[in-house]
């Protein structure tokens, strides 16, 4: 699991990997949640197969302002924003795919195994 604070720190954007076996490839699902009222958390996209680049699986999630999430990769056998728009306790959250997006710098394989040991993982 992943998470990333807004810039006001009222909501968390949270991404968790899922792996079904050997035989099928990582799946995603991006998630909001308010950070003092932790009562659900929103799905608002999901993904299965996607990459960052030819060597690294996942998306990278990032918000360009307050209220508006981007979730960036590079292609993915699906991806589907479930929640274009949201409302939370009277505030608009927007969120965005942006496919075609490149992360050189993204650590071969999946991102659970990369992320274990740091902070956030």
């Amino acid at each position: 699991m992943f998470r990333v604070l807004s810039p006001s720190s009222k909501v968390e954007a949270i991404l968790v990997e899922t792996n079904g076996g050997a035989t099928t490839s990582y799946g995603y699902v991006v998630y909001l949640e308010r950070t003092e009222n932790k009562t659900s958390k929103i799905e608002v996209a999901k993904f299965y197969g996607a990459v960052r680049s030819n060597s690294a699986y996942g998306v990278n999630i990032k918000w360009v302002s307050d209220n508006e999430l981007q979730i960036e990769y590079l292609e993915a056998k699906s991806a589907e924003i479930l929640k274009p728009s949201i409302e939370l306790e009277n505030v608009h959250y927007k969120v965005n795919l942006k496919a075609g997006i490149e992360d050189a710098s993204a650590p071969s394989g999946g991102m659970f195994y990369n992320l274990q040991g740091r902070p956030n993982g």
